[in-house]
């Protein structure tokens, strides 16, 4: 009973967080411009622009459009995109395969380079590759996105020409219509450097997570029990110490998904990768609101449901945390 008790408080507090954010995102729709000079040009008089703003609803009060919208938004619309004249949140559900899948990469990029990386580090701390491992984490750590993502065009794409620098390649349609690059060769071709710069961004800083938790609980009485108890070195270390260290990884790895998916606009725009960051930044040039409402809306939804799972992954590592409600 407490698994639903967990969940219905769960479920409560995302309508809030949904609440605020659709709100926030409503609320910069009238600093963003004039959608009307984008969506008519400047061949319609200054007359017909304020018919068409009438019409459009866009000259009532604040709280008014905001009602409307959420009553729209509570059955699943999010609003018409003026450019594309498809409904908004389907626009952004047709780029959302590429970006999960660049962030899919990037994701078993990092992990699979920063948890053998960090273990070692600790293990080994004063081994001259340990020494190199954590001095080119603080170079990561300093060297932003964007200029990463250009060196890796400059070198791979444009110097070597080993890789494709710019677009998705082929992709194979799954029969529920699901656009995938992962089963082609040309698309895994495709997703290399993007996933590689996009992974950029979290190796370093979980490399030195792993590795300053693996040491902190290397030196805990349990580990050193363990030891006592005469289990191999490594099933204590890897058994004992790394699942304890997992923890902090899994909280922290939760939130960094979502900072992923907006980190996707640089590492999108730079490689002309057709996901929901490049459709953003087009629909802010465009001053297309209702899409940029959308993807923001999106965006919230999916750090809700990410920390909510997280919570869930927590029980699984370690037995001893407990569901809120939960009796010990």
């Amino acid at each position: 009973m407490h698994i639903i008790a967990f969940l219905i408080r769960r479920a409560v507090q995302a309508v809030i967080v949904m609440f605020v954010i659709s709100i926030i995102g409503f609320s910069i729709q009238d600093n963003l411009g004039d959608p009307l000079r984008e969506l008519v040009g400047q061949s319609v008089s200054e007359a017909e622009r304020d018919l068409m703003r009438e019409d459009m609803g866009l000259n009532d009060p604040f709280f008014a459009q905001y009602a409307r919208f959420l009553g729209k938004a509570v059955q699943g619309d999010l609003g018409t995109s003026y450019f594309f004249k498809r409904p908004a949140l389907a626009v952004i559900m047709d780029k959302f395969p590429a970006t999960f899948e660049l962030v899919i990469g990037a994701v078993v990029i990092f992990l699979s380079l920063s948890i053998p990386a960090g273990i070692y580090c600790a293990i080994n701390r004063t081994s001259w590759l340990s020494r190199i491992i954590m001095s080119g984490s603080i170079l990561g750590i300093s060297v932003p996105v964007f200029l990463t993502a250009i060196g890796m065009v400059w070198l791979f794409g444009v110097e070597l020409g080993w890789l494709p620098a710019f677009g998705r390649g082929d992709v194979y349609e799954l029969p529920w219509g699901w656009e995938t690059g992962f089963l082609t060769i040309d698309g895994l071709k495709h997703l290399i450097l993007p996933s590689i710069t996009l992974s950029s961004i979290m190796l370093p800083l979980f490399i030195r997570l792993i590795r300053a938790e693996m040491m902190e609980t290397m030196g805990t009485d349990y580990v050193r029990f363990a030891r006592a108890k005469g289990l191999s070195t490594a099933r204590v270390r890897y058994v004992h110490a790394f699942r304890n260290t997992l923890l902090p990884v899994v909280t922290v790895g939760g939130l960094m998904i979502g900072t992923l998916i907006a980190y996707t606009i640089l590492t999108e725009t730079v490689f002309q990768w057709p996901g929901m960051g490049f459709l953003f930044l087009e629909a802010v040039n465009r001053v297309d609101t209702p899409l940029i409402i959308a993807y923001i809306i999106v965006v919230g939804l999916i750090f809700v449901v990410v920390n909510t799972l997280v919570d869930f992954i927590y029980t699984l590592i370690n037995p001893m945390v407990k569901l809120p409600g939960a009796k010990a």
